[in-house]
């Protein structure tokens, strides 16, 4: 079984650590404290994985926070980063600034044939594929361009075709729940354990507590992201690895 893991969020826009309600760029939180700071004190609480988001990238298409991204990167922790990956050279400069896993969204919605190729190239293990949901007409939707855009591709299609050409790990989001504290959508991961079960799935969107950590690991996930969470302290990450 896939050991189960950690994974605490930094939301990066503008070089400052913020937080969006169900991915809503006007609805956005700050919080006075320094993205390199904020990693560098869940290390020392214990964490050996850090999630990276460039919201600047992720809408605008490019790497606006790479500087932070690698700061952060080169101070020793296991970093997934993503946000604005739009082509290999994007993937090979989040390679070169430290980061073991690069997170792809909307490419790995829009080009899959292009995203498998890089996952037979640079290997499966190095990326991780956001296939962020929303329950929409019956179906889990599939938005882009930070959740922006809709697409005509749905979870269901894309995940087991990834998992078919070697994919090992897939972050989903359930945007509805995202930011708003109301506890892991676990059906959606009972249904993906259940769907592709070859894949490690990381929980995201909606952590209160730690019931849901340990909720979400027995519907099947194998890790989870947590983010506003921690940093408005509802939970410290020593008490959410120790309660997994």
């Amino acid at each position: 079984m896939t050991a189960f893991t950690v994974l605490p969020a930094i939301d990066l826009r503008a070089g400052r650590v913020v937080r969006l309600k169900q991915g809503d760029y006007a609805q956005q939180t700050t919080y006075d404290v320094d993205p390199r700071a904020q990693a560098r004190s869940y290390a020392q609480a214990g964490a050996s994985w850090l999630h990276l988001v460039d919201l600047d990238g992720a809408r605008g298409g490019s790497l606006e926070n790479l500087a932070v991204i690698e700061a952060i990167a080169r101070d020793g922790m296991h970093v997934q980063a993503g946000g604005g990956v739009r082509s290999e050279a994007d993937v090979q400069r989040l390679f070169d600034a430290g980061v073991s896993r690069v997170v792809l969204g909307s490419l790995a919605i829009r080009e899959p044939e292009t995203v498998a190729g890089w996952l037979s190239s640079h290997g499966a293990a190095r990326f991780t594929l956001a296939l962020d949901t929303r329950w929409l007409h019956g179906a889990w939707a599939l938005p882009s361009e930070g959740w922006t855009a809709m697409e005509a591709r749905t979870l269901d299609e894309l995940a087991p075709w990834y998992a078919e050409r070697g994919a090992r790990h897939l972050l989903c989001t359930d945007i509805d729940r995202d930011g708003m504290l109301a506890g892991f959508n676990l059906e959606l991961y009972r249904h993906l354990a259940h769907r592709v079960p070859s894949l490690a799935v990381q929980a995201s969107g909606g952590v209160r507590s730690l019931d849901d950590i340990r909720a979400a690991r027995a519907a099947g996930a194998a890790g989870v992201i947590l983010g506003r969470a921690l940093l408005e302290g509802r939970f410290t990450v020593a008490e959410a690895l120790a309660a997994c």
